[in-house]
């Protein structure tokens, strides 16, 4: 078990931590957009854009154009991941806790592999995340990006549950 430290030093950028040591960033683009780059330290780097018209499907690509890992949210409100990092072609779900708060990664089977708790810093008006991953997670290959891809769902999953929120009281 591996715990992490994701920490937002701007609304755009968060950094995956173990301990002091840093291993990757998530970086938006723009404001308010789903398209990032994702950058670990090993200076392997991916591109997050959303696809299709409605761009409700997010495809982690690198230089090539290959794409290594997609989700989309599911009917249920559950984001679906299918990664093929690695070389290993696998399925994961997002899940939102509800009550108990934070977000749960899971494999097909339901295992836990990954818990996510945000922390929101009113100071600076975002979020750092505390994440803690299961034995199961720490055999995944090219974990630290799915650690950030994780995270990055995580923002997808609060930006439409707040919009949700803002048009239903408008």
């Amino acid at each position: 078990m591996a715990d992490y430290l994701i920490k937002s030093t701007d609304k755009r950028t968060f950094t995956l931590l173990a301990g002091a040591a840093v291993l990757g960033e998530l970086k938006y683009t723009e404001w308010f957009s789903f398209k990032a780059i994702l950058a670990l330290t090993d200076g392997t780097s991916f591109r997050i854009e959303p696809r299709g018209f409605w761009g409700t499907t997010i495809e982690v690509k690198d230089e090539a154009q290959t794409v290594h890992l997609s989700f989309k949210m599911n009917w249920d409100g559950n984001i679906v991941l299918k990664s093929r990092l690695g070389g290993t072609n696998r399925a994961v779900v997002l899940k939102n806790r509800g009550l108990q708060g934070g977000y749960v990664l899971l494999d097909k089977e339901g295992q836990e592999l990954l818990t996510i708790q945000p922390d929101f810093k009113w100071n600076k008006a975002n979020h750092d995340y505390a994440v803690v991953s299961s034995e199961q997670f720490d055999t995944y290959a090219a974990k630290e990006a799915l650690v950030l891809t994780a995270i990055h769902c995580a923002n997808y999953y609060m930006t439409m549950a707040s919009t949700i929120i803002t048009t239903t009281i408008i």
